[in-house]
């Protein structure tokens, strides 16, 4: 049996192949943040929806009853907050820290360094000592 071109080229069926696929499913999932307005409009919405407006709101919005129960006891405590704003380094805090990094690193290696020129002493000093000491016993008399 021979083999046609056909068969032997890969079919485009218009799906995307291993490399387009684009974001990687085993990524890590970020979770949703809610803030403190959207709780509280959604506290609104859901009390002036019917039984069946309730659940459409909660499917639209991915929530849960729970979440609706909580954000109630928060907002009546006077607690309903969002989320903490992120506080985003500054170009200059970002290139002290990459600095203070580098420079441990560099820290690291001269320690490193100065121990091996320490050794490396250490080992000469003894050869010296050795070869001395066999030249003495090469000049002494038997």
């Amino acid at each position: 049996m021979t083999m046609t071109p056909e068969v032997l080229a890969p079919r485009n069926n218009g799906g995307m192949d291993q490399h387009e696929q684009g974001p990687d499913p085993a990524a890590k999932p970020v979770r949703r943040t809610f803030t403190a307005e959207k709780k509280l409009a959604l506290l609104a919405e859901y009390d002036a929806a019917d039984s069946d407006g309730k659940g459409a709101l909660l499917r639209r919005e991915a929530i849960y009853t729970s979440h609706i129960s909580q954000w109630r006891k928060q907002r009546d405590r006077g607690t309903l907050t969002g989320p903490a704003p992120r506080r985003r380094k500054s170009a200059e805090q970002l290139e002290l820290e990459k600095l203070r990094k580098r420079n441990e690193q560099l820290a690291a290696e001269l320690k490193k360094s100065k121990l091996a020129l320490e050794i490396t002493g250490k080992a000469h000093a003894l050869l010296e000592l050795l070869s001395e000491s066999a030249d003495d016993e090469k000049k002494r008399p038997r």
